[in-house]
């Protein structure tokens, strides 16, 4: 009779426990209403519109001035000066990388000539004519092993390299010869960006370091949280007004003092959660007006944030990671599913959206993705990973023509002194 009595007060303990809300025994706060929110954010898919909407609306880019920068603080090419007739006239060639999933790299373009690397870490110099005026290699032979990616940046005469082992140079412009070297803890993973006498570049470890120019001495280093995967994506990073502003690879939009290195404001994008899966998430480059960023990311989120407070202008249900281009007061971009969006700058509204993979058949558009794109003029030039270049017409909304690059791997297409640009794996092409 005692076991009885003791069974039924235990069965009515842990019913009061299990289901009473109210509880302050056996609480599950993954269960309140506000992490129940942030589960959905971070797990559940968003619709993806995959419709058109004004198609027929035409769009004038002919009055804007163009512009021919393709190193920008503020990552915003805008309308460009291309109105060529995508004429391969170019190609400079070097070795093939191995083991690539992508072709993020982008070369240092010149008035009289570009700057790229192969697959040892030989950094390469061509003319004009495409042809090669020096080629050095400033690595040991056990570093050239481990086959280094570099970034560029010029400074006067002088080009700064950040690579993927986390080694960091200066060389001379006209020689290729060696001004200073140093190493970092982490290997760089982003964009350079110079401001005055320094020079800006994030690591894998999401930290963002400041070196001297003149002997990459460092002057600063900022650490955010870190994620427990080896993110997939490239950082980004912008300059405005003595303010740095990059991502990370968990989605944390972060703006520093540039003399400082301390932070002005913070914004989280994602759950905590999205940490665990890093790999999978991808954000697109930063861009600004000066006043405003933009960005979008794989989570169906395209963003608005105000440069000097961090709040955010507004969201907009845009599943894309590659860099939109801000025009006037609107921006372009495409989506991971092969749509254009025109959206208005100001409010983040919806004005145009166009299918560019309308001629894809079904099976065949599931395996296809957009890789970047440019404008010139009142033309879009979209690069996918088929390995072709679609041209759009942006004034009547016709697709004009689909150009094969290669059956590989090809970057997004980038426009400089009037032509078009497009690395594919073992040489650059170039388009009149």
């Amino acid at each position: 009779m005692i076991k009885l009595v003791f069974i039924f007060i235990g069965l009515i303990f842990l019913n009061n426990c299990s289901f009473n809300e109210n509880s302050r025994l056996w609480k599950d706060e993954q269960k309140t209403p506000q992490n129940q929110n942030n589960i959905k954010k971070v797990f559940a898919e968003n619709k993806k519109k995959v419709a058109e909407l004004n198609q027929d609306l035409n769009l004038n880019l002919s009055a804007i001035k163009t512009k021919n920068k393709i190193v920008d603080n503020k990552n915003n090419f805008g309308s460009q000066s291309y109105i060529g007739d995508l004429k391969k006239i170019a190609r400079y060639k070097y070795s093939k990388f191995e083991e690539v999933n992508n072709l993020n790299f982008k070369p240092l373009f010149l008035k009289d000539g570009i700057i790229f690397f192969d697959k040892k870490g030989s950094i390469i110099r061509y003319d004009n004519n495409h042809k090669v005026l020096w080629k050095k290699n400033h690595y040991s032979k056990a570093e050239k092993k481990l086959k280094p990616k570099l970034n560029f940046l010029l400074d006067n005469q002088n080009i700064i390299i950040a690579d993927s082992i986390a080694k960091y140079y200066s060389v001379n412009l006209t020689t290729g010869e060696l001004n200073w070297s140093n190493y970092n803890t982490y290997p760089f993973n982003s964009e350079i960006k110079k401001y005055k006498d320094r020079i800006f570049i994030i690591d894998y470890k999401n930290n963002l370091n400041c070196y001297k120019i003149i002997d990459g001495s460092e002057c600063w280093s900022l650490e955010t949280d870190d994620s427990f995967t080896v993110s997939n994506l490239k950082f980004s990073l912008i300059i405005i007004d003595k303010k740095i502003i990059f991502n990370n690879s968990i989605g944390d939009i972060t703006a520093v003092d540039i003399d400082t290195g301390l932070i002005i404001w913070q914004l989280p994008t994602q759950n905590n959660s999205i940490i665990n899966e890093t790999y999978n998430f991808k954000i697109s480059k930063l861009v600004s007006d000066g006043s405003s960023i933009y960005f979008s990311n794989n989570k169906n989120q395209f963003y608005s944030i105000n440069v000097n407070t961090g709040t955010i202008n507004w969201i907009n249900e845009i599943n894309s990671n590659i860099r939109p281009v801000l025009i006037e007061n609107i921006i372009i971009t495409v989506s991971n599913e092969g749509f254009l969006y025109v959206v208005d700058k100001i409010k983040g509204n919806i004005i145009k959206i166009n299918d560019l993979f309308v001629n894809y058949k079904i099976k065949k558009r599931k395996q296809v993705y957009p890789i970047g794109f440019a404008v010139g003029g009142n033309k879009l030039y979209l690069t996918n990973s088929d390995g072709k270049i679609i041209v759009y017409d942006l004034s009547n909304g016709e697709i004009i023509k689909s150009e094969k690059v290669s059956r590989n791997l090809i970057s997004e297409p980038m426009i400089f002194n009037g032509n078009l640009f497009v690395v594919r794996n073992g040489s650059i092409v170039k388009y009149n």
